[in-house]
């Protein structure tokens, strides 16, 4: 199920997409205050700027919302992630630079991937499995920057369990922010788990110079 495929009584897809926009950005704030099911269609709609007829012009259900926030934060993951993905010139600088502006993203994002992992499951199955493939998606962008930047060679399975490492790397300093952020600054977080991850590819990193905003010279 794509976000187009949401139902709408409106015929104008500028409309459509204006008004959804102003409901993702309504949802957001109040599914980040009180969760997805303390939240009712209702004081979306308020957020959002319409009324609760309007609401639901554009879509059917409060769970349409959801997947519609879902749908939204994985494509700003992927067009803030593809900026920095570019291998054309692959290097082991520029597989730091990646998965450390994946970090630094991840940091930015901390609310809004809490929600995905906290809600995605009141979504239906189908619509689950739509955003449970975007997920897949940011993995193979991750794949593809280690397998093309490595200096060695390793298998396709090795290079798929560290790009869900990552990814679940920078998920984490969002779900156990609570523990994390007692403990380490994000520059800290980000240079450990830098070390780990090129460790486990075999590649020495300079502690002095993995992982911080200054270091690397490039964020998202």
């Amino acid at each position: 199920m794509k976000a187009n495929k949401v139902v709408s009584s409106v015929k104008d897809e500028e409309l459509i997409k204006k008004r959804r926009d102003q409901m993702i950005r309504g949802a957001l704030a109040l599914f980040k205050e009180k969760g997805f099911h303390r939240t009712t269609t209702r004081e979306i709609a308020k957020e959002a700027g319409f009324s609760i007829g309007t609401l639901y012009e554009y879509i059917r259900t409060k769970e349409d919302v959801l997947f519609l926030v879902c749908d939204s934060i994985h494509e700003e993951v992927k067009k803030r992630l593809e900026a920095v993905v570019n291998l054309k010139q692959p290097s082991m600088e520029k597989l730091r630079t990646v998965i450390t502006s994946f970090f630094y993203l991840m940091d930015d994002m901390q609310e809004e991937i809490l929600i995905l992992y906290q809600e995605v499951k009141s979504l239906r199955k189908e619509t689950r499995g739509y955003v449970l493939q975007k997920e897949q998606e940011m993995a193979e962008m991750l794949e593809t920057a280690i397998s093309t930047c490595l200096p060695h060679q390793l298998s396709k399975q090795e290079v798929a369990l560290l790009a869900n490492n990552i990814l679940i790397q920078g998920h984490m300093w969002s779900f156990r922010r609570w523990m994390l952020h007692k403990e380490f600054t994000v520059d800290d977080y980000i240079a450990i788990q830098l070390r780990f991850t090129f460790n486990a590819m075999g590649i020495s990193l300079d502690d002095r110079n993995g992982g911080t905003r200054n270091g690397t010279g490039n964020t998202i």
